[in-house]
C-alpha cells in the first residue's frame, strides 16, 4: 500500500471512530495521531490524555502540553503512581503490561464517564514484530489501533509528520525512565531520578539519542557509535564520571556495541519473551 492510501485509510478508521480518547505521550506516533484525529473528526471530538507519573521524563512532557495546546485540543493529566503496584515495581519480564493495564483502564473510564466512544493508542505497524507486552494490554481492554490497522510503520509516521510540519517528526523514541533499569532490579524513585538525572547531564553535551541504562551500582551509557568518542574525551569523560557518580553510581562504563532499542530484552529468553505479559 502507497503511504497516501496508507494516510487515507488511516483517516477512514478515525472518522468511523467518530469520538475518541487519545493515549498521548508526545512521542513520534502519538503526536502524529492526535493531529491526524483533531484535523479528520475536529477537537471538539477529541480528548488527549497524558501520563505525568514518576516514570516519565519531564522535559519530554513540557513538550508534549505545548504541542497539544498548539493543536488546539483538550488535555487532561493522568498520575498513574505506578510505584504503588507491586507487579510493576519488581520489574519482570511482564512490566510494562501491568503498566498499560492500569493506564488503560483510567482511559477507558474516563472515556465511558465523557461519553467517548473509543480509546485509541499509537501502536504501529512495526510494533506488531517487537517485543512489546504493553501492546498486549490494547487487545484485553478494546483500545483501538490505527496506526497498525492502516499499516503505518514508524518510517511511515516520520515522513507524514515531516510533511505536517510536526516538531516531533525527527526525535528520537523516549520510551519510560523505567525501561533503563535492568530486569528484576526494583524500580524506585531514586534509581528513576538516578535515570533522568544522569541523561539530562549528558544531554548537555549536545547527544540526543542514547541510554543510560540502570544495573544497580553500574551505569551502562549506550550512545551511537560516532558519539563515543565524544564522551570518552577529556574533560567530558571526566565530567560524566564525576557527575554520574555523585548522584550515586559506583562504576560507569560505555557500551562498545552502542546505542540500540530495548538492549535490556536481550537478557530475556524466548520463554519469558513469549510469556512474561501473562504473569
Amino acid at each position: 500500500m502507497k503511504l497516501k492510501e496508507k494516510y487515507n485509510t488511516l483517516q477512514k478508521i478515525l472518522s468511523d471512530l467518530a469520538k475518541v480518547v487519545v493515549a498521548y505521550s508526545g512521542g513520534v506516533d502519538s503526536t502524529f495521531l492526535l493531529k491526524v484525529a483533531v484535523d479528520t473528526i475536529g477537537a471538539k471530538n477529541v480528548l488527549a490524555c497524558i501520563s505525568t507519573g514518576i516514570v516519565e521524563t519531564k522535559h519530554v512532557l513540557q513538550r508534549a502540553k505545548r504541542i497539544a495546546k498548539d493543536f488546539g485540543v483538550r488535555l487532561q493529566t493522568i498520575d498513574t503512581d505506578e510505584l504503588k503496584d507491586p507487579n510493576f515495581v519488581a520489574n519482570k519480564a511482564d512490566r510494562c503490561f501491568h503498566c498499560k493495564s492500569h493506564l488503560y483502564q483510567v482511559l477507558t473510564d474516563i472515556a465511558r464517564q465523557r461519553d467517548f466512544k473509543y480509546v485509541i493508542c499509537g501502536c504501529n505497524f512495526d510494533d506488531k514484530d517487537d517485543f512489546r507486552p504493553g501492546n498486549r494490554v490494547a487487545e484485553v481492554f478494546g483500545v483501538r489501533c490505527p496506526l497498525m490497522e492502516a499499516e503505518l510503520t514508524k518510517q511511515d509516521i516520520r515522513r507524514l509528520s515531516e510533511r505536517l510540519n510536526l516538531p516531533t517528526a525527527r526525535i528520537p523514541a523516549s520510551p519510560c525512565l523505567a525501561s533503563r533499569i535492568s530486569y528484576g532490579l526494583e524500580v524506585t524513585e531514586k534509581r528513576l531520578k538516578q535515570i533522568e538525572e544522569a541523561e539530562k547531564f549528558l544531554r548537555e553535551f549536545g547527544l540526543v539519542e542514547f541510554r543510560v541504562r540502570h544495573h544497580d551500582c553500574l551505569a551502562r551509557i549506550e550512545v551511537h557509535p560516532e558519539d563515543i568518542e565524544k564522551i570518552t574525551k577529556e574533560p567530558t569523560r571526566s565530567k560524566i564520571v564525576e557527575k554520574l557518580k555523585s548522584l550515586g553510581f559506583k562504576f560507569v562504563t560505555i557500551d562498545l556495541q552502542g546505542f540500540r532499542t530495548g538492549s535490556l530484552n536481550e537478557a530475556l529468553s524466548d520463554e519469558e519473551k513469549k510469556g512474561g505479559f501473562l504473569r
